[in-house]
């Protein structure tokens, strides 16, 4: 997760949030090159006061910075393109889970299971126990097996919401009356957290979204005992 004075983004924990980090720090290179550039020409022509007749009319560089931010562009938009077809690719899920949004809390139903649903409140301030994070624990966390592809079909009932996990590259709009999917696969075990990131309303810093990364044998074991509970 996040942590204070963090300047980048939290570290991946599925395939596509590395793809994402990855095309971060190539657009966040060029874009460091242009202002480089962008930059020693300014300096450069309010410092001088040469100049050059080569410059003031030439065919040549006029179809060179033609070309030239073309090729830039091509350079961002073909990895941008691949990605979003990556994020949009669903192939046989193992697991469908629904999750629902409400004011202001989340509901998580496992459509794979007959009988297996809760939700999922924030913990208040005062009965956080030591070594938990303020606004982000939940009193049900979203178990999912690891390195399994997992949908999550999203929708709410009663206002916009917005389902986001930064650290899977997860977000989904919730809308009432529509059901959006979105998919992920993990790539390691552990607690990943997330909030509501559509204003929802009074409460929406207090609907926190916690996603537990487990080994399958963990999962099995962890389902059995909510049936059983249910």
């Amino acid at each position: 997760m996040a942590h204070p004075a963090q300047l980048g983004l939290q570290d991946a924990a599925s395939p596509v949030m590395e793809e994402l980090l990855h095309f971060h720090d190539h657009a966040l290179m060029i874009v460091f090159l242009i202002s480089t550039l962008v930059l020693y020409i300014i300096v450069a022509m309010v410092s001088t006061k040469l100049t050059n007749k080569y410059i003031l009319d030439s065919q040549e560089i006029e179809i060179i910075w033609t070309i030239l931010p073309a090729v830039v562009l091509i350079l961002i938009a073909l990895p941008s393109l691949r990605i979003l077809y990556l994020m949009d690719e669903i192939n046989d899920p193992h697991i469908t889970i629904k999750a629902m949004g409400h004011q202001w809390y989340w509901s998580y139903e496992y459509t794979d299971y007959e009988d297996l649903g809760f939700d999922s409140y924030m913990i208040p301030t005062q009965d956080l126990t030591p070594g938990q994070f303020r606004l982000l624990e939940a009193d049900h966390r979203m178990v999912v097996p690891l390195d399994s592809p997992i949908r999550v079909l999203v929708s709410a009932e009663d206002v916009l919401h917005s389902w986001a996990v930064p650290a899977l590259g997860v977000k989904m709009d919730a809308v009432p009356g529509r059901l959006n999917q979105t998919a992920f696969v993990t790539s390691r075990p552990g607690v990943f957290y997330g909030q509501c990131s559509e204003i929802c309303g009074a409460n929406h810093s207090f609907m926190p979204i916690v996603v537990e990364v487990v080994p399958l044998e963990h999962f099995e074991n962890w389902s059995s005992f909510m049936l059983q509970d249910a």
